[in-house]
C-alpha cells in the first residue's frame, strides 16, 4: 500500500502540474479536449503553488496531504512521509523512524509518474475521453478519463473531475492495474506562492537525531 500511495501521488501531482505548462494535444474526443484545454488555460500562468488535498484509498479512511511546487522543485507531505526535491537531490523523510533517505534525483526513475516529465507524460503518455457529467454538492462536474498508451504502465486509468463552472480540478481517481485505487480531492489551491528555494532542500538540523541513509 505504501508503494501505491507514493506512486499514485506522483501521478496525481503530475496531473495538476501539467495543466500549468502543457497545451492539450489532440489525443481524445472533442468534448474531453475542450475540457482539458479550458483547464490548461486556467492554470498555465501559475509559476508556483501550494495545494492541500484529501486522498482516500479504496475502503480506507480519508487522509490529508500537502504539496508545494516551484518549477521542478517540490515538497510533498503525505502518508507519514515528507519528500524534498531541490531539483538535484531528493530526500524522503519518514517520521515514524526519524530516518531520511537521500538519493540523486533521477527524472527517469518513475517514468510517467515523475512530475519533472509532466509535459511528455501528459502530451504523449495518455489518451482521453469524456466520461460523464455528475455533481458534488452544488457543483456540476465534468469527468474525463485518461488511459495510458504504454502497456507497462502501473496505471490502468485515471478519472479527472473538473468543475464545469470555473474549469478547476475538483478530484481525480487513479485505478491501478493491480486492482487498487485511490481518490484525491483538492481542498485548497493557492497559486503563485512566494517560497524560497531552500524550502525544497532537506535540512537535518531541523530534525534532531535523524538517521541519514545516503543511497547515492
Amino acid at each position: 500500500m505504501k508503494s501505491l500511495k507514493f506512486n499514485a501521488y506522483f501521478f496525481a501531482f503530475a496531473v495538476i502540474s501539467s495543466l500549468a505548462i502543457a497545451p492539450v494535444n489532440a489525443q481524445g474526443d472533442k468534448k474531453s479536449s475542450a475540457i482539458l484545454e479550458a483547464m490548461s488555460n486556467k492554470y498555465q500562468k501559475v509559476k508556483s503553488f501550494k495545494a492541500t488535498f484529501t486522498y482516500t484509498p479504496e475502503g480506507g479512511k480519508p487522509l490529508k496531504g500537502e504539496a508545494t511546487v516551484k518549477g521542478i522543485k517540490f515538497r510533498l507531505k503525505m502518508a507519514g512521509q515528507e519528500i524534498f526535491n531541490d531539483g538535484k537531490l531528493m530526500a524522503t523523510y519518514i517520521k515514524e523512524t526519524n530516518e531520511v533517505n537521500l538519493q540523486d534525483f533521477d527524472p527517469t526513475a518513475t517514468g510517467d509518474l515523475d512530475p519533472t516529465k509532466i509535459y511528455t507524460a501528459y502530451k504523449k503518455g495518455f489518451k482521453y475521453a469524456f466520461l460523464k457529467e455528475t455533481k458534488a454538492g452544488a457543483k456540476a462536474l465534468e469527468v474525463v478519463e485518461l488511459t495510458p498508451t504504454k502497456k507497462d504502465s502501473q496505471v490502468n486509468k485515471v478519472q479527472i473531475a473538473v468543475n464545469k463552472a470555473d474549469k478547476s480540478i475538483n478530484s481525480w481517481t487513479i485505478f491501478q492495474k493491480n486492482g487498487q485505487e485511490v481518490t484525491y480531492t483538492v481542498n485548497q489551491f493557492e497559486p503563485d506562492v512566494a517560497v524560497a528555494d531552500s524550502y525544497f532542500a532537506f535540512n537535518s538540523k531541523q530534525y534532531p537525531g535523524v538517521e541519514v541513509v545516503d543511497l547515492r
